[in-house]
């Protein structure tokens, strides 16, 4: 695995074969994740890792609770999340993509809600790493940093050692359907999830590289021209 093929896009994997995740794997995976930085070393973040029938259960209970049209009931909230202009435009057009890549026509509803549901199901993948912080921190700058940094580590420690993630919303977006399943105490706060498993290399989707911003766009230099 090429380093530039997991910062340019192939990080995000959305298609994983059904086989199992050894414990010791994912434990060295977080213990390579947990050397990110935080401030201060606060280190705020806690991680519940679900697979097997645990994880079947979150599965079903977020598939049925979308269907019936239950609201979501995410727990880490900045804010609206409705993106607009060139941000709106990059959340259109990886999706074209995806649904390019997948055969999906504009006008199929069916394919199209299986597509949405599959996030809810983690996108079958065999485990399901839920990333949680102290709830004493609830409010802090520093924190939504730190389990970020530590979430990209995760997925790029994954990477090194084969396997594909995808760190996503729509898993946790039915929280008390996780915290039951998942076992996750009242002293936490859900934040993130991230779906992890071996890639299945035939599933059309994991192809797609999304387009980037380029280094122009995205940095200024200033006083290297002196």
């Amino acid at each position: 695995m090429q380093y530039d093929e997991v910062i340019l896009g192939r990080r995000s994997i959305r298609g994983f074969t059904p086989d199992p995740v050894p414990r010791e794997l994912i434990e060295e995976i977080l213990a390579l994740a947990m050397r990110a930085p935080s401030s201060m070393n606060t280190q705020p973040w806690n991680f519940h890792v679900i697979t097997g029938e645990p994880l079947d259960r979150i599965r079903a209970g977020n598939t049925e609770r979308n269907l019936a049209g239950v609201p979501h009931s995410r727990e880490f909230r900045t804010g609206a999340e409705r993106f607009t202009g060139e941000h709106r435009d990059r959340q259109v057009g990886v999706a074209k993509q995806l649904f390019a890549a997948m055969g999906i026509a504009r006008d199929d509803v069916e394919m199209r809600q299986d597509w949405v549901l599959r996030g809810f199901r983690q996108f079958d993948a065999p485990v399901c790493v839920i990333v949680t912080y102290d709830r004493i921190l609830d409010g802090s700058d520093d924190t939504p940093f730190d389990c970020g940094a530590v979430s990209t580590a995760l997925v790029n420690a994954a990477w090194s050692r084969g396997l594909g993630a995808v760190i996503n919303s729509q898993g946790i977006m039915q929280s008390p359907v996780v915290r039951e399943h998942a076992g996750i105490p009242d002293d936490q706060v859900i934040m993130k999830s991230i779906a992890l498993g071996w890639p299945d290399e035939t599933f059309p989707a994991n192809a797609v590289v999304s387009e980037r911003k380029s280094v122009e766009e995205a940095a200024t230099f200033v006083g290297f021209d002196q």
